[in-house]
């Protein structure tokens, strides 16, 4: 059982505080134990105050919509932070940049760059996440990436401190950034161009097209469950054709499956545990590793105990 409130806060929040909070059903695998505590703040001030007077001691984990992530049966130690509808806000700042709330999807962010004539954020249309995930994975599809666009983002530290950091803070690389432990990103500024939003939502038909016809979206699913390895180690071949190639279009262990439709998605096909989707994983690590001498990096991130 979770631990009482005043073993870790030294004051009642404003924001909405549970324990024991069942995390399956708000993560896309629908798989996974509990949060011992789920905060859903009241607005950043709120977040701010929370963080600033939590044990340090305590662990803390943001949670966007949940679509890149595996949630272990054991649950998450610590508190779990969920950015609701106040910080999903997206407001236009001039006649190309954006400013986005944290909890904000991508489909929200680019349908508001639409309206408002700001072309080059349209790939942020395919990827299923909130903007603090994708802030902090370098979130990317279709030739583009969060680098690309990001002026800056908002934070509040893991100390309850709320910072300003620059893109060229974030030791972006592919997937990957420098934010700070603990760190939650409470909102961003993207830049694009001037567009005619005729050409914006033809280029957003034409992605989300490519993406039902490539990928098992009406399934139980992460998202991209491997990285691309860089070219000169696959030789151009992407994750999907390596798993393809150690034969795994298919295979099965328990509940979980790799997808029929595209290699580099597994699937829940009904009650998996997430341990089942954890170890098929491993195993067509494994598959890839034995058969074509590449490693596979997890792209999907794993989270709680076992």
């Amino acid at each position: 059982m979770a631990s009482a409130l005043p073993a870790f806060l030294s004051e009642q929040p404003a924001g909405k505080l549970t324990a024991d909070a069942p995390l399956a059903p708000l993560v896309w695998f629908k798989a996974g134990g509990p949060a011992e505590w789920l905060f859903e703040p009241r607005d950043v001030a709120d977040l701010s105050t929370f963080l600033g007077g939590l044990d340090p001691a305590v662990p803390v984990m943001a949670l966007g919509l949940g679509s890149n992530l595996i949630v272990r049966d054991g649950g998450v130690p610590g508190v779990v932070i969920r950015l609701g509808k106040a910080f999903a806000q997206v407001t236009r700042l001039d006649e190309t940049s954006l400013r986005c709330g944290g909890g904000a999807s991508g489909i929200l962010v680019s349908s508001a760059a639409r309206d408002a004539g700001i072309g080059g954020l349209e790939f942020l249309r395919s990827i299923p996440g909130t903007v603090g995930g994708f802030v902090r994975m370098n979130g990317g599809a279709y030739g583009r990436e969060v680098n690309d666009i990001l002026v800056d983002c908002e934070v509040v530290l893991r100390s309850g401190q709320r910072k300003v950091l620059p893109a060229a803070e974030l030791g972006y690389t592919y997937r990957h950034s420098e934010l700070p432990d603990g760190a939650v990103v409470v909102a961003a500024t993207f830049r694009g161009h001037q567009a005619a939003p005729e050409a914006i939502q033809a280029e957003m038909d034409r992605i989300a097209a490519s993406r039902e016809a490539s990928q098992p979206l009406r399934s139980k699913t992460g998202g991209s469950t491997f990285k691309n390895p860089a070219a000169e180690i696959s030789g151009g071949a992407k994750a999907w054709e390596l798993v393809d190639r150690a034969g795994c279009r298919g295979f099965t262990l328990g509940g979980a499956q790799v997808s029929e439709k595209h290699t580099n998605f597994l699937i829940n096909t009904g009650n998996a545990t997430s341990t089942e989707i954890e170890a098929l994983g491993e195993e067509v690590r494994r598959r890839v590793r034995e058969s074509q001498g590449i490693e596979l990096e997890w792209e999907i991130q794993r989270v709680g105990r076992p």
